[in-house]
């Protein structure tokens, strides 16, 4: 990694109205201690960042996300077990998610779903077969708790539809990160379920065509915009580190793709996030 690859992203000018992030994972980006995290949020509190759902990947992240949500009025929490992970999901683990589910600022069952791109890639990852049996658990678990569920889809379209028809999808429906082209957008826009872009949409790569168009072209009603902090930080930053304050740099460039001003799509996108994840219905910390 080069020198510049370790520069941050500018901070950007804040888009009038502010804009919600999404999804990013605060204790990923280095904030597991009250003063760094406090700097992260005030960070993107300069660039208009008005909220932000930091999102569990293992047990231990999903206690975290639900402590850090209590502290600050900025930040909600998401609760579950990354697909990847689902050889961690026993007795335990279910009975400690169930917990925090019940938590006043928990506004959200995930990151779950099926991931394929790992599975060849490292041999800690769980199998589809055991993903699918998590993923079926938690979309049970939001239906339950009649919270949404935001999903976790890498390479994995088609499986993921199948589990969601398969089991019956919960009410509200969030694919974190959406990768896929025109035809998986079609199926979302169809059955309601919202498509939330990351910086992955920003990308100019040949890879990245489908998944534009897709963003090109998504109702407005169903768009989320987030981070996925620490990771994919958008163009023209793309390696760098990320953090939710980034969020306005994504924001502009959708903006741009869907020929909208920028505080168009914030304050679609921001109504959009609270309604989904009932961001009002929560008490302060």
């Amino acid at each position: 990694m080069s020198r510049k690859d370790r520069v941050p992203p500018p901070v950007p000018e804040p888009i009038p109205g502010g804009v919600v992030d999404a999804h990013t994972h605060l204790d990923a980006c280095g904030a597991t201690d009250p003063d760094t995290l406090s700097q992260v949020l005030d960070r993107a509190g300069t660039a208009g960042v008005t909220a932000m759902v930091t999102t569990a990947d293992d047990l231990a992240s999903a206690q975290w996300a639900a402590w850090a949500a209590g502290t600050d009025p900025r930040v909600f929490a998401a609760v579950g077990l990354h697909p990847t992970r689902s050889n961690d999901l026993d007795d335990t683990a279910r009975a400690e998610i169930e917990r925090l589910t019940t938590l006043p600022r928990v506004v959200a069952v995930g990151e779950s779903g099926l991931d394929d791109y790992w599975t060849t890639r490292r041999e800690d990852c769980a199998p589809l077969e055991v993903q699918r049996e998590a993923f079926a658990w938690h979309v049970d678990l939001a239906k339950r708790t009649g919270l949404p569920l935001v999903v976790h889809d890498r390479e994995a379209h088609d499986g993921i539809v199948d589990v969601l028809r398969a089991e019956g999808a919960p009410e509200t429906v969030v694919f974190h990160c959406f990768s896929g082209g025109p035809e998986l957008a079609r199926v979302c826009a169809e059955q309601g379920w919202l498509m939330s872009f990351s910086g992955t949409a920003t990308f100019r790569n040949a890879n990245a065509a489908d998944l534009r168009e897709a963003a090109a072209h998504a109702p407005a009603e169903l768009v989320l915009t987030e981070t996925d902090a620490p990771f994919l930080t958008p163009h023209p930053f793309r390696g760098r580190p990320n953090e939710p304050y980034v969020i306005p740099h994504v924001v502009r460039d959708l903006a741009e793709l869907r020929d909208e001003a920028p505080e168009e799509l914030a304050a679609a996108a921001t109504r959009n996030a609270q309604r989904t994840f009932r961001l009002d219905e929560h008490p302060q910390p």
